[in-house]
């Protein structure tokens, strides 16, 4: 009753604001902002948390690791990259790969670099994760020899030496850069085989880096030219960059680091594709989108409109509130018959029909006058109306046949 009453008297309903709008629009941008967040954060944390086991790879920041290496690519312009799945072996770039262990499967590695150029990184160092900090190491010792020395068995069969090296200098080939001729890492891990063209070799002629034959393939034996460990200093860091250019044989404008072989590989999820090309185009899309959806819904477009009563006053609200009930009834139809009483009533009043006559006798007396059709048909066909529709025609012809009577 006391919203009945309100409406009835004009008076607009004021509802107490518990919030103000400043406070509304912060928590929706807070919102968004937290909800985009989430989905960032969801698509690219595997990404970002991943890598910290310490291990000899490209994300490691262990001294075994080579996420040294990868940085100073980077700040040099090589454009290094990182990669998560095999199809991605399918590039020119060169591709660095740094298994731990020999007994990895490089077969379809190798299969799919096939004659573009590739440096394979042997294992060396046993270690176990420092407890003090996380993402170090603690060296406890060399591999077996045997492992390293698998890497590439049985095609390219390799025997695995070390020995002190008294840090003495290393000998590269007459026309690799000079800085690649460092001081040996202690101790220092060479190969030998018949099917490798050496390329950096020990003082003693063992082999450091080569390639093998009929291959844009390059293994480099001992990590410790490349390891986060082994670039500490100037010249190594140095010689490090300019190995990297030196096997990059067909002069490609990346480098890029393998750690599927690592078990560091990922597939690409559905999230990650929603921002990243070619998807990115419509992610924004449907953002731009939902922006404007919002825009619209909180800004006003043109004048405001007043609230519209509830109950009408006057004749005409009866009239509606009526015709409203009766058509909530389903009795449409049966008002035929009460409609052509009324226009019988008003055309005796017009037409002058004696009073005494009955309505039978009336509609004959009517049926007398000049026109198109007789008014007792048109009651007729009123009174046995029983649809909306043909009660509707049946008002319409005895609304037409008084017009044309009183004209």
């Amino acid at each position: 009753m006391a919203v009945v009453s309100e409406v009835a008297i004009g008076r607009r309903a004021r509802a107490d604001s518990v919030f103000a709008p400043m406070t509304v629009a912060l928590l929706l941008v807070v919102g968004v902002l937290g909800f985009a967040g989430s989905l960032l954060l969801g698509a690219y944390a595997p990404d970002l948390t991943s890598g910290r086991n310490a291990g000899a790879h490209a994300l490691s920041n262990a001294a075994t690791g080579y996420a040294g290496i990868v940085d100073l690519a980077r700040a040099t312009g090589r454009n290094p990259r990182i990669i998560r799945a095999e199809p991605a072996w399918n590039t020119e770039d060169l591709v660095v790969a740094t298994p731990e262990h020999g007994t990895v499967d490089v077969g379809k590695f190798l299969d799919m670099r096939r004659n573009r150029a590739t440096l394979i990184v042997l294992p060396k160092w046993t270690t176990s994760a420092d407890p003090a900090v996380d993402g170090w190491v603690d060296i406890t010792g060399l591999l077996p020899t045997g492992d390293p020395a698998a890497m590439l068995a049985p095609q390219t069969p390799m025997a695995v030496t070390r020995w002190r090296s008294g840090a003495r200098r290393l000998r590269a080939v007459s026309w690799a850069p000079r800085s690649l001729a460092v001081a040996a890492p202690r101790p220092l891990q060479a190969v030998t085989s018949p099917s490798l063209t050496p390329l950096i070799t020990s003082d003693t002629g063992r082999i450091v880096l080569a390639q093998v034959n009929g291959t844009n393939t390059y293994i480099l034996a001992d990590p410790d030219l490349l390891n986060n460990h082994g670039i500490r200093r100037l010249d190594r860091a140095r010689a490090a960059l300019d190995l990297l250019d030196f096997v990059n044989a067909t002069g490609a404008s990346g480098i890029a680091f393998d750690v599927t072989l690592n078990g560091l590989g990922r597939g690409r999820s559905p999230l990650k594709l929603a921002f990243e090309p070619p998807f990115l185009a419509m992610t924004l899309a449907i953002v731009v989108a939902l922006v404007l959806v919002g825009w619209q819904a909180l800004v006003r477009f043109g004048a405001a409109q007043p609230q519209a009563r509830s109950i009408a006053f006057g004749k005409t609200a009866l009239i509606d509130n009526s015709a409203m009930i009766v058509r909530k009834a389903g009795r449409e139809g049966a008002l035929g018959a009460r409609y052509a009483a009324l226009v019988r009533e008003r055309a005796r009043s017009i037409f002058g029909v004696p009073a005494g006559l009955s309505d039978d006798a009336a509609d004959r007396y009517l049926d007398t006058l000049r026109g198109a059709g007789t008014f007792s048909t048109l009651v007729a066909d009123a009174a046995s109306a029983e649809h909306r529709d043909d009660m509707l025609a049946a008002a319409r012809a005895l609304h037409q046949w008084q017009m044309e009577k009183t004209r």
